[in-house]
């Protein structure tokens, strides 16, 4: 993923970053369905883009935070914040998603179905 973070277009990458971590959290949560309703080839294909989702969601974070260098450089306002609130979210539905899916794949079909 190639970012041109030399024109500073600081609220472009800001939405890029939201869109990519949402899109993270809706696949991992609709890796769980599949998962909860037997197809676990579909949730782990899922799994994946929702992994592929935060990796270019923290390619662009990571930029971000070496522009800031830490020193405040860059502005905090409510977008920003509230894309680093669906990055981490986003992350922690995915480690909890793939423990689920683990216990999914453990039960009887009959049982996945009451769960």
């Amino acid at each position: 993923m190639s970012i041109d973070f030399e024109q500073q277009n600081f609220e472009q990458h800001i939405i890029e970053l939201l869109v990519h971590a949402g899109s993270a959290r809706s696949s991992a949560l609709m890796a769980l369905q599949q998962a909860k309703e037997g197809d676990f080839r579909q949730a782990e294909v899922l799994m994946e883009e929702s992994r592929r989702e935060t990796r270019a969601a923290h390619v662009i974070q990571t930029k971000l935070i070496g522009l800031d260098e830490g020193s405040g450089k860059l502005p905090i306002n409510l977008i920003t914040v509230h894309a680093q609130d669906h990055l981490m979210n986003a992350m922690v539905i995915q480690d909890l998603a793939d423990n689920i899916i683990d216990l999914y794949q453990r039960l009887p079909a009959s049982d996945r179905q009451t769960a």
